[in-house]
């Protein structure tokens, strides 16, 4: 009875190790071919190109939007006075995205790839200070925009504060759950 199972057992082992090697051949197979018939010439990656760019472009207003909204409501819950106007407003342009062309980016991949594992890693501890730098220009916006709001604003300030936290990331997550 014993040798009946282990020849049932080797036999269905053998049955599943068949199966998942020929499963694997056939799933590495599909993608070459599908490689070669979606190569795209010139003309469509340019095309895509286009596409994916003026998207970009919609999702930067959008989210101009969103941030204009918020801004509309944190000052009005706030309702700030004449004297904490400038503030808020070196607050606010403390806090608008940096643009692309300024940002301090890899540039062209031929050349980012040209460079030795040292020099990439000391062009990415730069791209780090930057971001660093601009960081902590935006505290001291919002130390300044703080250090004039009431206790009270303060507390409204920090709830709506709170209520952000995350980021983009986390945020995007939610809204898709």
């Amino acid at each position: 009875m014993n040798t009946l199972r282990k020849h049932l057992v080797i036999a269905f082992t053998a049955a599943g190790l068949f199966g998942a090697t020929v499963g694997a051949q056939a799933q590495s197979a599909a993608p070459a071919e599908g490689r070669q018939a979606s190569t795209l010439t010139a003309e469509q990656r340019l095309a895509k190109k286009a596409e994916w760019q003026a998207k970009a472009g919609e999702r930067h207003a959008r989210m101009a939007q969103k941030r204009a909204e918020h801004q509309a409501k944190l000052q009005a819950s706030l309702n700030l006075t004449a004297q904490q106007k400038p503030a808020w407003d070196a607050f606010v342009a403390s806090r608008a995205p940096v643009k692309h062309g300024e940002r301090a980016g890899r540039g062209d991949r031929a050349a980012w790839a040209s460079l030795s594992a040292p020099q990439r890693m000391e062009k990415q501890i730069a791209m780090q200070k930057a971001r660093t730098a601009h960081m902590e220009s935006r505290l001291t916006a919002l130390n300044s925009f703080y250090a004039v709001l009431t206790p009270e604003q303060r507390k409204t300030f920090d709830a709506q504060a709170q209520q952000r936290k995350g980021g983009r990331h986390q945020q995007h997550h939610r809204a898709n759950a």
